[in-house]
This record gives structure tokens, C-alpha cells and sequence, in this order.
């Protein structure tokens, strides 16, 4: 495959490492911005149009996390955060949300930080329905074990994440059913999940108190 194309289907974005194990040359690598594209600093090549939100994970030396990784993996999310939300060990760079915790080994090719990491961050960084929402898709849409979230918080002693992953109800299947969850639970309503209710079918959520059905 052409060494842009590669470049272009790898996310945009590349270190000269990358490109050198995908078994490309270094005189191809050498000859990228003849082609279009962008080397920002030494080692890091950027095509044309690139995701500006990866280019600044390489620029950063870091990874995309949080809020920043959900939209990369599919994970349930409302907002795009107003800032970056960056895993990296160290103190250079400023401008975005610092996640300095890297646990896990991250995505192979683009940088993004790997999905037990980005549930980890969202459960300790962004407050409830937005974290139990984005744990809750990557849970049923990753398999991550429960208990290895579990497991991790508690060796950091993370109370309000223990808390917001305590929160969490595996059955809920998109992000209105963990929003409306939410709503109840703070608001002190009584409610049932995925209930079946006679001539009409199943239903994701109910307060059973206000339950209308009058069928004898």
C-alpha cells in the first residue's frame, strides 16, 4: 500500500516508528511531505486532514482518554468535552485535562489509550450520568470485566468512582436508559428496568407507583 495511504487509513497520524514496522523504508518515510504531509516535529508525520484531536495526542506525546477516547471507541457519550483529555507520564504541555494513570496497554495503531484506561479516567473524572454511561457501553460493548474495574479503584482508594460504579445497571441498553436511571435515582423515585407490560410489550424503564395499566 502507498505510504500516504497507510498514513491516511492509520488515523492520520504516525510516528516514524510506526511507519518503520508497518515495513515501510525510511527513504518512503523521508519522501511523506513531498507528498502532503505535515511534520510537525521530528518524528511525526500527519496527512492531510488528519483528526485534530489525535494530532495533538501525538504533539503531546500522549494519548487520547476520557471523554476525548469515547467518540474512537463507540462509547456512549452526550458532549464532546470543551478540553483534551490526555493520558501521558508527564509534566510537559498545557491546555488540556492531564491523566497521569496508565495502566493498560493502548490502542496498537492510533494513539488513544487502551478501554480499561479510558473507563477508569471517565468513572474518576466526569460526573454521573456521563461516566456510568460511558463505563456501562464499554462493559457490554468490550466485555471489560466488572470486577477489574472494581479491582483498580479500589487499590487507588477512588471513593467517587466506587460510588458512580456501584451506580451502574448492565441492563441498560443506550444512553437515554442510563440518563432516565439517573434522573430517578437522584430524585429519590422507585423504579423498574426492561419490564414487560401487557398489550404493549417491554419497556426500558418505569416507575412502578405510577404504573396506569388497568387490565381486569
Amino acid at each position: 500500500m502507498d505510504i500516504l495511504e497507510h498514513l491516511k487509513q492509520a488515523g492520520g497520524v504516525a510516528r516514524t516508528a510506526q511507519l518503520l514496522d508497518a515495513g515501510y523504508s525510511r527513504r518512503d518515510i523521508a519522501r511523506l511531505t513531498q507528498r502532503g504531509a505535515h511534520q510537525p516535529k521530528r518524528g511525526v508525520f500527519l496527512a492531510p486532514n488528519c483528526n485534530k484531536e489525535l494530532a495533538a495526542a501525538i504533539h503531546h506525546n500522549a494519548r487520547l482518554t476520557c471523554a476525548s477516547a469515547a467518540p474512537h471507541y463507540g462509547l456512549w457519550l452526550r458532549k464532546a468535552p470543551l478540553q483534551l483529555h490526555l493520558a501521558c507520564n508527564h509534566g510537559h504541555g498545557a491546555g488540556f485535562i492531564r491523566h497521569r494513570s496508565v495502566r493498560f496497554s493502548g490502542h496498537p495503531t492510533l494513539p488513544l489509550a487502551g478501554v480499561e484506561d479510558v473507563v477508569l479516567h471517565a468513572l474518576g473524572c466526569l460526573p454521573p450520568p456521563a461516566s456510568t454511561a460511558l463505563a456501562t457501553s464499554a462493559i457490554r460493548l468490550y466485555s471489560l470485566p466488572l470486577e477489574l474495574l472494581k479491582q483498580e479503584l479500589r487499590a487507588d482508594r477512588s471513593a467517587p468512582a466506587l460510588r458512580a460504579l456501584q451506580d451502574l445497571d448492565l441492563r441498560a441498553e443506550s444512553i437515554v436508559e442510563v440518563d432516565a436511571q439517573h434522573l430517578f435515582r437522584v430524585n429519590g423515585i422507585d423504579f423498574e428496568v426492561q419490564v414487560h407490560i401487557p398489550g404493549i410489550g417491554r419497556v426500558c424503564g418505569l416507575p412502578p407507583q405510577r404504573l396506569p395499566y388497568r387490565g381486569d
